[in-house]
Protein backbone atom coordinates (compact mmCIF):
# COMPACT_ATOMS: atom_id res chain seq x y z
CA UNK A 1 0.00 0.00 0.00
CA UNK A 2 1.58 3.58 -1.14
CA UNK A 3 2.28 5.95 1.53
CA UNK A 4 0.15 9.49 2.45
CA UNK A 5 3.48 11.29 1.28
CA UNK A 6 3.69 9.31 -2.56
CA UNK A 7 -0.08 9.67 -2.72
CA UNK A 8 0.03 13.32 -2.53
CA UNK A 9 -0.54 14.89 -5.81
CA UNK A 10 -1.08 18.61 -5.27
CA UNK A 11 -0.81 21.09 -2.76
CA UNK A 12 -0.97 24.73 -1.93
CA UNK A 13 1.78 25.54 0.92
CA UNK A 14 1.11 28.65 2.87
CA UNK A 15 -1.00 30.81 -0.13
CA UNK A 16 -1.73 33.98 1.11
CA UNK A 17 -3.38 36.84 -1.18
CA UNK A 18 -4.78 40.03 -0.33
CA UNK A 19 -6.73 42.93 -1.97
CA UNK A 20 -7.25 46.30 -1.17
CA UNK A 21 -8.57 46.42 2.14
CA UNK A 22 -9.28 42.33 2.13
CA UNK A 23 -7.03 39.64 2.86
CA UNK A 24 -8.62 36.60 1.00
CA UNK A 25 -6.25 33.88 1.97
CA UNK A 26 -3.42 34.07 5.09
CA UNK A 27 -0.88 31.24 4.45
CA UNK A 28 -3.48 28.67 3.70
CA UNK A 29 -2.18 24.60 3.32
CA UNK A 30 -4.14 22.78 1.16
CA UNK A 31 -3.42 19.10 0.07
CA UNK A 32 -5.18 16.62 -2.90
CA UNK A 33 -4.46 12.92 -2.78
CA UNK A 34 -4.16 10.58 -5.83
CA UNK A 35 -7.70 9.40 -6.58
CA UNK A 36 -9.74 11.22 -3.59
CA UNK A 37 -12.68 13.37 -3.92
CA UNK A 38 -11.89 16.41 -1.56
CA UNK A 39 -14.70 18.75 -0.40
CA UNK A 40 -13.83 22.56 -0.29
CA UNK A 41 -16.13 24.65 2.00
CA UNK A 42 -16.56 27.75 4.04
CA UNK A 43 -18.82 30.57 4.77
CA UNK A 44 -19.32 32.79 1.84
CA UNK A 45 -16.07 35.31 1.55
CA UNK A 46 -14.06 32.67 3.47
CA UNK A 47 -11.46 32.42 0.51
CA UNK A 48 -12.87 29.16 -1.12
CA UNK A 49 -12.93 30.76 -4.92
CA UNK A 50 -9.79 32.51 -4.37
CA UNK A 51 -7.69 29.55 -3.44
CA UNK A 52 -9.64 27.65 -6.17
CA UNK A 53 -8.59 30.13 -8.35
CA UNK A 54 -4.65 30.06 -7.55
CA UNK A 55 -4.77 25.93 -7.45
CA UNK A 56 -6.31 26.39 -11.36
CA UNK A 57 -4.02 29.35 -12.40
CA UNK A 58 -6.59 31.97 -13.08
CA UNK A 59 -4.83 34.32 -10.37
CA UNK A 60 -1.49 34.37 -8.69
CA UNK A 61 -0.70 34.23 -4.90
CA UNK A 62 0.79 36.79 -3.34
CA UNK A 63 3.00 33.96 -0.88
CA UNK A 64 3.25 30.39 -0.97
CA UNK A 65 4.61 27.43 -3.04
CA UNK A 66 2.22 25.02 -5.23
CA UNK A 67 3.22 21.61 -5.39
CA UNK A 68 2.64 19.57 -8.04
CA UNK A 69 3.68 16.09 -7.23
CA UNK A 70 6.28 17.34 -4.78
CA UNK A 71 7.80 19.51 -7.66
CA UNK A 72 7.06 23.36 -6.90
CA UNK A 73 5.48 25.34 -9.98
CA UNK A 74 4.27 28.30 -10.90
CA UNK A 75 0.89 28.51 -12.62
CA UNK A 76 0.78 31.73 -14.89
CA UNK A 77 -2.60 31.07 -16.32
CA UNK A 78 -5.50 28.60 -16.75
CA UNK A 79 -3.84 27.28 -20.27
CA UNK A 80 -0.63 26.53 -17.96
CA UNK A 81 -2.59 24.47 -15.21
CA UNK A 82 -4.48 22.63 -17.82
CA UNK A 83 -1.21 21.32 -19.66
CA UNK A 84 0.03 20.27 -16.19
CA UNK A 85 -3.59 18.34 -15.44
CA UNK A 86 -5.19 20.93 -13.45
CA UNK A 87 -8.71 21.93 -14.89
CA UNK A 88 -11.21 23.78 -13.28
CA UNK A 89 -15.07 23.43 -13.73
CA UNK A 90 -17.05 27.03 -13.11
CA UNK A 91 -20.30 27.28 -11.51
CA UNK A 92 -21.14 29.33 -14.32
CA UNK A 93 -20.47 27.02 -17.25
CA UNK A 94 -17.28 28.63 -19.43
CA UNK A 95 -18.14 26.68 -22.78
CA UNK A 96 -19.16 29.17 -25.98
CA UNK A 97 -22.95 28.39 -26.73
CA UNK A 98 -23.33 28.63 -30.37
CA UNK A 99 -20.19 26.21 -30.86
CA UNK A 100 -20.77 22.47 -31.15
CA UNK A 101 -19.87 20.14 -28.41
CA UNK A 102 -16.92 18.61 -29.96
CA UNK A 103 -15.85 22.25 -31.15
CA UNK A 104 -15.80 23.78 -27.40
CA UNK A 105 -14.01 20.35 -26.05
CA UNK A 106 -11.67 20.67 -28.55
CA UNK A 107 -11.23 24.37 -28.30
CA UNK A 108 -7.72 25.87 -28.01
CA UNK A 109 -6.41 22.36 -28.88
CA UNK A 110 -8.17 21.55 -32.07
CA UNK A 111 -7.02 18.78 -34.25
CA UNK A 112 -5.53 19.91 -37.40
CA UNK A 113 -4.19 18.72 -40.79
CA UNK A 114 -0.72 19.32 -41.69
CA UNK A 115 -2.56 22.40 -43.85
CA UNK A 116 -3.38 23.79 -40.47
CA UNK A 117 -7.35 23.11 -41.23
CA UNK A 118 -9.58 21.81 -38.28
CA UNK A 119 -10.34 18.10 -39.02
CA UNK A 120 -13.68 18.40 -37.70
CA UNK A 121 -14.79 14.68 -38.22
CA UNK A 122 -11.83 13.40 -36.22
CA UNK A 123 -12.64 15.97 -33.25
CA UNK A 124 -16.38 14.65 -33.61
CA UNK A 125 -15.39 10.71 -33.68
CA UNK A 126 -13.11 11.46 -30.73
CA UNK A 127 -15.38 13.61 -28.61
CA UNK A 128 -18.11 10.66 -29.20
CA UNK A 129 -15.28 8.12 -27.97
CA UNK A 130 -15.17 10.50 -24.96
CA UNK A 131 -18.77 11.45 -24.11
CA UNK A 132 -19.67 7.55 -24.92
CA UNK A 133 -18.72 6.85 -21.36
CA UNK A 134 -19.87 9.56 -19.35
CA UNK A 135 -23.20 10.25 -21.21
CA UNK A 136 -24.10 8.80 -24.78
CA UNK A 137 -26.93 10.97 -25.05
CA UNK A 138 -24.91 13.93 -25.88
CA UNK A 139 -24.64 14.54 -29.75
CA UNK A 140 -21.24 15.90 -30.04
CA UNK A 141 -22.39 18.02 -33.43
CA UNK A 142 -25.25 19.85 -30.81
CA UNK A 143 -24.98 23.53 -30.20
CA UNK A 144 -23.93 23.91 -26.31
CA UNK A 145 -26.88 26.24 -25.41
CA UNK A 146 -29.24 23.73 -26.75
CA UNK A 147 -28.09 20.99 -24.14
CA UNK A 148 -29.95 20.93 -20.52
CA UNK A 149 -27.32 22.58 -17.66
CA UNK A 150 -26.72 18.62 -16.38
CA UNK A 151 -25.52 18.08 -19.97
CA UNK A 152 -23.54 21.20 -20.09
CA UNK A 153 -21.75 20.37 -17.12
CA UNK A 154 -20.80 16.81 -18.69
CA UNK A 155 -19.43 18.61 -21.65
CA UNK A 156 -17.28 20.97 -19.16
CA UNK A 157 -15.87 17.69 -17.66
CA UNK A 158 -15.45 15.75 -20.68
CA UNK A 159 -13.10 18.94 -21.50
CA UNK A 160 -11.21 18.42 -18.64
CA UNK A 161 -10.70 14.72 -19.67
CA UNK A 162 -9.79 15.55 -22.75
CA UNK A 163 -6.56 17.85 -21.06
CA UNK A 164 -5.67 15.17 -19.56
CA UNK A 165 -6.79 16.57 -16.07
CA UNK A 166 -5.37 14.65 -13.13
CA UNK A 167 -7.23 17.06 -10.72
CA UNK A 168 -10.38 18.60 -11.26
CA UNK A 169 -11.97 21.58 -9.13
CA UNK A 170 -15.66 21.73 -9.35
CA UNK A 171 -17.21 24.60 -8.15
CA UNK A 172 -20.94 24.52 -6.97
CA UNK A 173 -21.83 21.56 -9.60
CA UNK A 174 -25.21 21.00 -8.63
CA UNK A 175 -26.20 24.19 -7.57
CA UNK A 176 -28.69 24.63 -11.11
CA UNK A 177 -29.47 20.95 -11.92
CA UNK A 178 -31.88 18.38 -11.34
CA UNK A 179 -32.25 15.15 -8.79
CA UNK A 180 -31.62 13.22 -12.21
CA UNK A 181 -28.80 14.95 -13.18
CA UNK A 182 -27.04 15.06 -9.66
CA UNK A 183 -27.20 11.63 -9.62
CA UNK A 184 -25.66 10.93 -13.16
CA UNK A 185 -22.82 13.36 -11.60
CA UNK A 186 -22.01 11.50 -8.65
CA UNK A 187 -21.89 8.48 -10.46
CA UNK A 188 -19.23 10.05 -12.80
CA UNK A 189 -17.52 11.77 -9.88
CA UNK A 190 -17.14 7.76 -8.42
CA UNK A 191 -16.19 6.48 -11.98
CA UNK A 192 -13.01 9.36 -12.11
CA UNK A 193 -11.83 8.53 -8.81
CA UNK A 194 -11.69 5.08 -9.44
CA UNK A 195 -9.79 5.56 -12.81
CA UNK A 196 -7.09 8.07 -10.51
CA UNK A 197 -8.60 11.44 -11.06
CA UNK A 198 -9.02 13.54 -7.88
CA UNK A 199 -12.22 15.73 -7.41
CA UNK A 200 -12.22 19.02 -4.98
CA UNK A 201 -15.22 19.43 -4.59
CA UNK A 202 -16.56 22.71 -3.65
CA UNK A 203 -20.26 23.27 -2.36
CA UNK A 204 -22.43 24.66 0.21
CA UNK A 205 -24.44 21.58 0.40
CA UNK A 206 -23.18 19.68 3.55
CA UNK A 207 -25.19 16.94 2.47
CA UNK A 208 -23.95 16.15 -0.70
CA UNK A 209 -20.19 16.80 1.18
CA UNK A 210 -20.72 13.54 3.07
CA UNK A 211 -22.02 11.62 0.92
CA UNK A 212 -19.22 11.93 -1.79
CA UNK A 213 -16.00 13.10 -0.38
CA UNK A 214 -13.30 11.29 1.16
CA UNK A 215 -12.03 14.02 2.93
CA UNK A 216 -13.50 17.74 3.77
CA UNK A 217 -11.19 21.23 4.25
CA UNK A 218 -13.03 24.37 5.97
CA UNK A 219 -11.25 27.96 5.26
CA UNK A 220 -12.95 30.95 7.75
CA UNK A 221 -11.85 34.07 7.00
CA UNK A 222 -9.38 33.41 4.57
CA UNK A 223 -7.50 31.16 6.88
CA UNK A 224 -7.24 27.38 7.27
CA UNK A 225 -9.38 25.80 9.96
CA UNK A 226 -9.14 22.15 9.54
CA UNK A 227 -8.95 18.88 7.30
CA UNK A 228 -11.18 15.78 8.58
CA UNK A 229 -11.54 12.30 7.00
CA UNK A 230 -15.90 12.40 5.67
CA UNK A 231 -15.78 9.20 7.82
CA UNK A 232 -15.27 10.78 11.07
CA UNK A 233 -17.39 13.84 10.60
CA UNK A 234 -20.92 15.04 10.63
CA UNK A 235 -22.85 17.82 9.72
CA UNK A 236 -22.76 19.61 13.31
CA UNK A 237 -18.78 19.20 13.15
CA UNK A 238 -18.49 20.89 9.47
CA UNK A 239 -20.61 23.92 10.57
CA UNK A 240 -18.93 24.17 14.01
CA UNK A 241 -16.03 24.38 12.19
CA UNK A 242 -17.67 26.75 9.42
CA UNK A 243 -18.77 29.88 12.16
CA UNK A 244 -16.78 28.97 15.19
CA UNK A 245 -19.85 28.34 17.02
CA UNK A 246 -22.54 25.66 17.09
CA UNK A 247 -25.44 27.08 14.85
CA UNK A 248 -28.08 25.12 16.24
CA UNK A 249 -32.31 26.75 15.19
CA UNK A 250 -30.77 26.98 11.33
CA UNK A 251 -34.51 28.12 10.55
CA UNK A 252 -36.34 30.87 12.09
CA UNK A 253 -39.75 30.97 12.27
CA UNK A 254 -42.31 32.65 14.72
CA UNK A 255 -45.75 32.23 14.19
CA UNK A 256 -48.13 33.98 11.99
CA UNK A 257 -49.63 37.15 13.00
CA UNK A 258 -53.43 36.20 13.82
CA UNK A 259 -54.84 39.37 12.19
CA UNK A 260 -53.84 39.28 9.12
CA UNK A 261 -54.71 41.04 5.38
CA UNK A 262 -54.92 39.73 2.10
CA UNK A 263 -52.13 41.65 0.52
CA UNK A 264 -51.83 39.48 -3.05
CA UNK A 265 -54.71 37.60 -4.37
CA UNK A 266 -53.83 35.43 -8.36
CA UNK A 267 -57.15 34.52 -9.48
CA UNK A 268 -56.77 31.73 -12.78
CA UNK A 269 -53.23 32.85 -13.61
CA UNK A 270 -52.32 31.40 -17.11
CA UNK A 271 -49.13 32.17 -19.50
CA UNK A 272 -48.42 30.84 -22.76
CA UNK A 273 -45.64 30.91 -24.65
CA UNK A 274 -45.00 30.07 -28.12
CA UNK A 275 -43.81 26.56 -29.08
CA UNK A 276 -45.15 24.95 -26.03
CA UNK A 277 -47.92 22.19 -25.85
CA UNK A 278 -49.44 23.45 -22.47
CA UNK A 279 -49.34 26.70 -20.53
CA UNK A 280 -46.08 27.53 -18.75
CA UNK A 281 -48.15 28.43 -15.64
CA UNK A 282 -51.88 26.71 -16.21
CA UNK A 283 -55.13 28.24 -14.28
CA UNK A 284 -52.85 28.93 -10.72
CA UNK A 285 -54.70 30.77 -7.91
CA UNK A 286 -53.41 31.52 -4.55
CA UNK A 287 -53.65 34.60 -1.79
CA UNK A 288 -50.56 35.68 0.18
CA UNK A 289 -51.41 37.67 3.64
CA UNK A 290 -49.26 40.02 5.50
CA UNK A 291 -47.37 38.38 8.41
CA UNK A 292 -47.03 35.01 6.52
CA UNK A 293 -44.36 33.40 4.54
CA UNK A 294 -46.25 31.32 1.79
CA UNK A 295 -43.65 28.60 0.33
CA UNK A 296 -44.14 26.90 -3.43
CA UNK A 297 -42.39 24.27 -3.35
CA UNK A 298 -42.15 22.39 -7.79
CA UNK A 299 -39.45 20.16 -9.17
CA UNK A 300 -37.30 21.61 -12.21
CA UNK A 301 -39.58 23.01 -15.10
CA UNK A 302 -42.76 23.43 -12.89
CA UNK A 303 -43.49 27.20 -14.21
CA UNK A 304 -42.35 28.11 -10.26
CA UNK A 305 -40.58 30.71 -11.33
CA UNK A 306 -42.03 32.13 -14.18
CA UNK A 307 -45.11 32.32 -11.80
CA UNK A 308 -43.49 35.10 -9.53
CA UNK A 309 -42.41 36.81 -13.00
CA UNK A 310 -45.72 36.92 -14.58
CA UNK A 311 -46.93 38.59 -11.23
CA UNK A 312 -43.94 41.22 -11.50
CA UNK A 313 -45.08 42.24 -14.79
CA UNK A 314 -42.38 40.10 -16.41
CA UNK A 315 -44.61 38.35 -19.25
CA UNK A 316 -47.57 40.69 -19.83
CA UNK A 317 -48.56 40.21 -23.41
CA UNK A 318 -48.79 36.06 -22.64
CA UNK A 319 -50.71 36.05 -19.60
CA UNK A 320 -54.33 35.71 -18.48
CA UNK A 321 -56.13 35.99 -15.15
CA UNK A 322 -56.43 38.82 -12.64
CA UNK A 323 -54.60 40.16 -9.99
CA UNK A 324 -55.47 41.71 -6.88
CA UNK A 325 -53.37 43.54 -4.33
CA UNK A 326 -54.85 45.19 -1.27
CA UNK A 327 -58.42 44.09 -2.31
CA UNK A 328 -57.95 46.13 -5.48
CA UNK A 329 -57.79 44.35 -8.84
CA UNK A 330 -54.65 45.96 -10.91
CA UNK A 331 -53.57 45.48 -14.36
CA UNK A 332 -49.19 45.21 -13.83
CA UNK A 333 -47.58 45.36 -17.61
CA UNK A 334 -44.11 45.94 -16.45
CA UNK A 335 -42.03 44.97 -13.68
CA UNK A 336 -41.56 49.09 -13.16
CA UNK A 337 -45.70 49.02 -12.51
CA UNK A 338 -45.23 45.75 -10.13
CA UNK A 339 -42.56 48.08 -8.11
CA UNK A 340 -44.98 51.11 -7.78
CA UNK A 341 -48.09 48.97 -6.33
CA UNK A 342 -45.92 47.50 -3.97
CA UNK A 343 -44.96 44.39 -5.40
CA UNK A 344 -40.54 43.42 -4.91
CA UNK A 345 -39.07 40.21 -6.64
CA UNK A 346 -35.31 38.80 -5.88
CA UNK A 347 -35.17 36.82 -8.66
CA UNK A 348 -33.68 33.39 -8.97
CA UNK A 349 -30.23 34.20 -11.06
CA UNK A 350 -29.01 37.14 -8.65
CA UNK A 351 -25.94 37.78 -10.76
CA UNK A 352 -27.40 37.90 -14.55
CA UNK A 353 -30.92 39.30 -13.35
CA UNK A 354 -30.47 40.95 -10.08
CA UNK A 355 -27.63 42.91 -10.28
CA UNK A 356 -24.87 44.97 -12.48
CA UNK A 357 -21.53 43.23 -11.68
CA UNK A 358 -19.69 46.17 -13.08
CA UNK A 359 -21.46 48.75 -10.81
CA UNK A 360 -20.76 49.65 -7.23
CA UNK A 361 -22.73 47.99 -4.27
CA UNK A 362 -24.56 51.92 -3.72
CA UNK A 363 -25.23 51.67 -7.36
CA UNK A 364 -27.37 48.19 -7.42
CA UNK A 365 -28.47 49.39 -4.14
CA UNK A 366 -30.14 52.17 -5.25
CA UNK A 367 -31.52 50.88 -8.84
CA UNK A 368 -35.14 50.39 -7.48
CA UNK A 369 -35.13 54.07 -6.07
CA UNK A 370 -33.79 56.16 -8.05
CA UNK A 371 -36.26 59.03 -7.53
CA UNK A 372 -35.62 59.02 -3.88
CA UNK A 373 -31.88 59.38 -4.10
CA UNK A 374 -32.71 62.89 -6.35
CA UNK A 375 -32.68 66.30 -6.22
CA UNK A 376 -33.79 68.64 -8.48
CA UNK A 377 -33.78 65.80 -11.00
CA UNK A 378 -30.14 65.14 -10.38
CA UNK A 379 -28.87 62.30 -8.68
CA UNK A 380 -27.40 63.36 -5.28
CA UNK A 381 -24.16 60.80 -4.88
CA UNK A 382 -24.05 61.99 -0.89
CA UNK A 383 -27.82 60.47 -0.70
CA UNK A 384 -27.45 57.60 -2.52
CA UNK A 385 -24.41 57.00 -0.35
CA UNK A 386 -26.26 57.42 2.78
CA UNK A 387 -28.76 55.22 1.28
CA UNK A 388 -26.73 52.14 0.52
CA UNK A 389 -24.32 52.24 4.07
CA UNK A 390 -27.77 52.23 5.76
CA UNK A 391 -28.36 49.04 4.36
CA UNK A 392 -24.77 47.68 4.14
CA UNK A 393 -24.80 48.30 8.77
CA UNK A 394 -28.53 47.09 8.45
CA UNK A 395 -27.74 43.66 6.73
CA UNK A 396 -24.18 43.28 7.58
CA UNK A 397 -23.13 43.15 4.07
CA UNK A 398 -19.39 42.40 4.20
CA UNK A 399 -17.46 44.98 1.74
CA UNK A 400 -14.15 47.08 1.80
CA UNK A 401 -16.84 49.99 1.16
CA UNK A 402 -19.92 50.92 -1.08
CA UNK A 403 -17.88 51.85 -3.85
CA UNK A 404 -17.18 48.38 -4.34
CA UNK A 405 -18.00 46.66 -7.20
CA UNK A 406 -20.46 43.93 -6.19
CA UNK A 407 -18.82 41.54 -8.71
CA UNK A 408 -16.27 41.32 -6.05
CA UNK A 409 -18.23 40.69 -3.23
CA UNK A 410 -18.80 36.93 -2.23
CA UNK A 411 -22.46 34.89 -3.50
CA UNK A 412 -24.30 35.69 0.46
CA UNK A 413 -23.13 39.45 0.33
CA UNK A 414 -24.09 39.53 -3.32
CA UNK A 415 -27.45 38.29 -2.06
CA UNK A 416 -27.60 40.71 0.33
CA UNK A 417 -27.17 43.58 -1.97
CA UNK A 418 -30.23 42.44 -4.30
CA UNK A 419 -31.97 42.06 -1.13
CA UNK A 420 -31.80 45.56 -0.40
CA UNK A 421 -32.43 46.87 -3.61
CA UNK A 422 -35.70 44.66 -3.30
CA UNK A 423 -36.91 46.32 -0.05
CA UNK A 424 -35.19 49.70 -0.50
CA UNK A 425 -38.46 50.31 -2.29
CA UNK A 426 -40.52 49.21 0.00
CA UNK A 427 -43.09 46.43 -1.14
CA UNK A 428 -45.48 45.53 1.28
CA UNK A 429 -45.12 41.47 -1.23
CA UNK A 430 -41.68 40.03 -1.28
CA UNK A 431 -41.18 37.60 -3.85
CA UNK A 432 -38.07 35.06 -2.91
CA UNK A 433 -36.97 32.50 -5.89
CA UNK A 434 -34.23 30.40 -4.82
CA UNK A 435 -33.39 33.02 -2.10
CA UNK A 436 -30.10 31.06 -0.55
CA UNK A 437 -28.91 29.06 -3.30
CA UNK A 438 -25.53 28.67 -3.31
CA UNK A 439 -24.83 30.71 -0.07
CA UNK A 440 -23.28 29.32 3.04
CA UNK A 441 -25.36 28.16 5.98
CA UNK A 442 -24.61 30.89 8.31
CA UNK A 443 -25.81 33.72 5.73
CA UNK A 444 -28.85 31.22 5.04
CA UNK A 445 -29.53 31.88 8.48
CA UNK A 446 -29.37 35.75 8.78
CA UNK A 447 -31.91 35.88 5.59
CA UNK A 448 -34.20 33.40 7.49
CA UNK A 449 -34.26 35.62 10.51
CA UNK A 450 -34.61 38.78 7.78
CA UNK A 451 -37.59 37.17 5.89
CA UNK A 452 -39.31 36.22 9.47
CA UNK A 453 -38.69 39.58 10.64
CA UNK A 454 -40.38 41.23 7.70
CA UNK A 455 -43.24 39.06 8.42
CA UNK A 456 -43.63 40.18 11.98
CA UNK A 457 -43.65 43.90 10.65
CA UNK A 458 -46.42 42.61 8.56
CA UNK A 459 -45.15 42.06 5.17
CA UNK A 460 -46.70 39.48 2.95
CA UNK A 461 -43.35 36.79 1.92
CA UNK A 462 -43.72 34.27 -1.16
CA UNK A 463 -40.43 32.23 -0.99
CA UNK A 464 -40.07 30.00 -3.93
CA UNK A 465 -37.41 26.95 -2.91
CA UNK A 466 -36.46 23.70 -4.31
CA UNK A 467 -35.48 22.59 -0.63
CA UNK A 468 -37.91 20.98 1.35
CA UNK A 469 -36.64 21.47 4.63
CA UNK A 470 -35.84 25.22 3.81
CA UNK A 471 -39.85 25.67 3.03
CA UNK A 472 -40.41 23.51 6.11
CA UNK A 473 -38.71 25.08 8.47
CA UNK A 474 -39.64 28.90 7.36
CA UNK A 475 -43.16 29.02 5.66
CA UNK A 476 -46.57 29.33 7.08
CA UNK A 477 -48.63 27.61 3.93
CA UNK A 478 -47.02 25.65 1.22
CA UNK A 479 -47.91 25.22 -2.01
CA UNK A 480 -46.90 22.74 -4.46
CA UNK A 481 -46.56 23.22 -8.42
CA UNK A 482 -46.31 20.72 -10.84
CA UNK A 483 -46.53 21.06 -14.87
CA UNK A 484 -47.33 24.47 -13.92
CA UNK A 485 -50.47 23.75 -12.29
CA UNK A 486 -51.30 23.88 -8.25
CA UNK A 487 -51.51 19.98 -7.32
CA UNK A 488 -51.57 20.63 -3.34
CA UNK A 489 -51.82 23.41 -0.45
CA UNK A 490 -50.16 22.34 3.09
CA UNK A 491 -50.91 23.66 6.53
CA UNK A 492 -47.54 23.58 8.27
CA UNK A 493 -48.77 21.42 10.66
CA UNK A 494 -49.65 18.79 8.08
CA UNK A 495 -46.84 19.40 5.80
CA UNK A 496 -44.10 16.70 5.12
CA UNK A 497 -41.24 16.06 2.86
CA UNK A 498 -43.43 12.79 1.42
CA UNK A 499 -46.74 14.96 0.98
CA UNK A 500 -44.80 17.76 -0.36
CA UNK A 501 -42.61 15.50 -3.35
CA UNK A 502 -46.10 13.02 -4.08
CA UNK A 503 -47.42 16.33 -4.88
CA UNK A 504 -44.94 17.42 -7.26
CA UNK A 505 -44.36 14.48 -9.43
CA UNK A 506 -46.04 14.14 -12.33
CA UNK A 507 -48.97 11.56 -12.08
CA UNK A 508 -47.07 9.65 -15.19
CA UNK A 509 -43.70 9.71 -13.19
CA UNK A 510 -45.18 8.46 -10.17
CA UNK A 511 -46.73 5.29 -11.48
CA UNK A 512 -43.68 4.11 -13.29
CA UNK A 513 -41.51 4.70 -10.12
Amino acid sequence: MTSAVQQLLLAGEGISKRYPGVVALDRVDFTVHVGEVHGLIGENGAGKSTLMKILAGIIQPDEGVIRLAGQPIQLSSPRDANDRGIALVHQELNLVPYLTVAENIFLGREIVSKAGLIRANEQERSCRQLLAELDPSIDPRSEVHRLRVGQQQVVEIAKAINCKARVIFMDEPTSAISDTEVAALFQLISSLRNSGVSIVYVSHKLDELLKITDRITVLRDGKFVQTVQTSQADRNTIVRLMVGRELSDLYVHSPPQPQRCERLRVDSLTLNRKNTERPVVDNFSFEAYGGEVLGIFGLMGSGRTELLETVFGLHAQQMSGEITIDGVPKTIDSPAEAIRLGLGLVPEDRKRQGLILSMSVEQNISLSNLQDMESSGILSHHRERQHAESYVQQFAIKTPAVTQPVRTLSGGNQQKVVLSKVLSSKPRVLMLDEPTRGIDVSAKREIYALIDRLKREGMAVIVVSSELPELLGIADRILVMCEGCKTAEFDRRDASEELLMQAAVPKEAAITT
